[in-house]
């Protein structure tokens, strides 16, 4: 199996079976037939091999970015315009796609990127509450129900061919919090790196997008996880 078949396999199988606090509803996009080929051809387009990759985790898919499409930090137009995926959904920005795509961009573009990194999130799956976006440390009940989900999550992912020197996360706050803990329990990875969430930059921090920028490309490139740009 390419890194592609394992991916498609672990998101088309992918399923909370704990029960969640009360008006909490999982965002799952890959139960949406459209979503899914969108997905297929997104993988099969950049991970059809069996090399090595390194992971990058969020926190959980949006709504308006991977919960739409099914691929992490990509809204319906940088999945148009920088992967060359045609799709029949709005042509709605997202924030943190936006900041995503210009760093990948940076890097040397989606091709060398994608050849090199994987990006997934702690939990897979996204949720909502009153039709809002709901992280899944926001409330206790529902980090704690979602705990072996994740745990399971992550070493699924990691049989794809992860390199488990570094893991990078998005996120310096709670995220980042929550999965140095685990990976003490865990020991999934040597290192975790935080990484400012794109979110945060583009609400708080957008005048410095450029040096947001090179801060996420120097740390791919220098944090000794086996990652260069050749």
């Amino acid at each position: 199996m390419t890194f592609a078949d394992h991916v498609l396999s672990f998101y088309k199988n992918l399923e909370i079976k704990s029960k969640l606090p009360e008006g909490v509803v999982v965002l799952n996009p890959f139960c949406n037939d459209d979503s899914f080929s969108l997905c297929n051809q997104f993988y099969k387009k950049f991970y059809d091999d069996r090399n090595e990759r390194t992971l990058i985790l969020g926190i959980n898919p949006g709504r308006h970015g991977g919960g739409v499409t099914g691929v992490p930090f990509t809204d319906p137009i940088k999945l148009e315009q920088y992967c060359h995926i045609p799709n029949l959904y709005a042509k709605k920005a997202e924030l943190s796609a936006d900041f995503i795509y210009s760093m990948i961009e940076s890097f040397g573009g989606p091709q060398k990127f994608y050849s090199k990194f994987y990006i997934s999130a702690v939990s897979p799956l996204g949720f909502t509450m009153g039709g809002k976006n709901l992280n899944y440390y926001d409330i206790k009940e529902l980090q704690l129900a979602l705990r072996d989900f994740i745990i399971d999550c992550l070493k699924k992912q990691l049989a794809f061919g992860i390199n488990r020197t570094a893991c990078y996360c998005l996120g310096e706050g709670e995220n980042f919090k929550f999965l140095t803990r685990l990976n003490k329990e865990q020991h999934f990875f040597e290192r975790i790196i935080p990484l400012a969430h794109p979110r945060f930059i583009m609400q708080y921090r957008r005048k410095k997008i450029t040096e947001y920028v090179k801060d996420y490309v120097n740390k791919f490139t220098q944090s000794g996880a086996g990652v260069n740009l050749i």
